[in-house]
Formats: structure tokens, sequence, C-alpha cells
């Protein structure tokens, strides 16, 4: 079992700037990518940004390139989201993602969510 709680997430101006993490616990050692993931109201599910946690390698949407950074620090077991030049449309609750290593079986797990909100 692995456990994710997201903290970081409120209410920012427009061109404002949040940080968000998300700390794991239990099974850390089956964990081998951590991602966020966000949805707005009435929207599908998108990825933001994911990060493999021995290798650091990250992948981004288009939608946020240049403007969020995914990090991790693996002996806090803790994934980071650093979102800068925040707009309206990054409105969502956000959720933080741990996936198995491919050979394992079994499901994905999940944060509780985060509510971040870009608004004047």
């Amino acid at each position: 079992q692995v456990q994710l709680v997201e903290s970081g997430g409120g209410l920012v101006q427009p061109g404002g700037s949040l940080r968000l993490a998300c700390a794991a616990s239990g099974s850390i050692f089956s964990i081998y990518v951590m991602g966020w993931y966000r949805q707005a109201p009435g929207k599908q599910r998108e990825l933001v940004a994911t990060i493999i946690t021995s290798s650091g390698r990250t992948n981004y949407a288009d939608s946020v390139k240049g403007r969020f950074t995914v990090s991790r620090d693996n002996a806090k077991n803790t994934a980071y989201l650093q979102m800068s030049s925040l707009k309206p449309e990054d409105t969502a609750v956000y959720y933080c993602n741990a996936k198995p290593p491919p050979s394992m079986p079994q499901s994905d797990y999940w944060g509780q969510g985060t509510q971040v909100t870009v608004s004047s």
C-alpha cells in the first residue's frame, strides 16, 4: 500500500505562483513514476507532468511547458510541482499519482486532490 498526501493548493492571482507537494508513505520502494494530473469542472482529467523517481526524467503537457516544473526529493519521498505564471485556465483540482514498475501487477495510487484556483 502507498498513501499520497498533497498540499500547497489555494487561491492565487493570475501571474502568481504556487508550489504543490505530494508526500508518499507506505511501500515507497514500489513507486516507479510520480506525476501530477488535473481536472477542471466538466473536463477530462489530464496529465500535467510526470517524473521517473530513479532517473529524474520529466514529461510535461504542452499547456504548462515553461511555466511548471516537476521535481522530487527521493530522500523525503516527496514530489513537487512548482507552478509559475499561473492563468485562470490552470484552475482545477490537482491530483498526485504514483505508478509501480511495469513488472508489478498492481494499480496506480492517487492522492485526494488539492484545489488550485487562479482568479483576481
